[in-house]
């Protein structure tokens, strides 16, 4: 009885079967406020629905100073930023309040590197 090929074979199916297995990575952001009021800024992946910090909460920046933010992330999934005047999300910056608009530079791949710091300004 050959049992060992078909305990291969059923062993490589299962193996393409499974989820593909997702490698944890990192990505920094870094965020200055040059605009004359508070704002408030949300992360956001293009791939999955997820956002950071999540569950209807954003980052509030109420000074002139560069904040980091440093997110966990699968590797390779791409990040945007989204930023808007407190109370106001008519006045944005990348894909603004809820990943709502479009942008052509506020995205960056989880790969464990820096994004080089963003500043919103008027």
């Amino acid at each position: 009885m050959q049992t060992r090929p078909f305990l291969t074979l059923l062993t490589a199916a299962m193996l393409l079967l499974l989820p593909q297995i997702s490698h944890a990575g990192n990505i920094v952001f870094n965020i200055k406020s040059n605009y004359q009021y508070k704002v408030q800024v949300e992360f956001y992946s293009q791939r999955y629905n997820r956002a950071w910090p999540g569950s209807g909460k954003a980052y509030n920046i109420n000074d002139w100073d560069t904040h980091s933010y440093s997110l966990n992330c699968e590797s390779g999934e791409q990040i945007c930023y989204g930023a808007w005047a407190t109370g106001n999300s008519n006045i944005y910056w990348g894909v603004g309040m809820n990943d709502s608009h479009t942008c052509s530079n506020c995205c960056a791949v989880c790969d464990g590197g820096t994004v080089p710091t963003i500043t919103l300004s008027n």
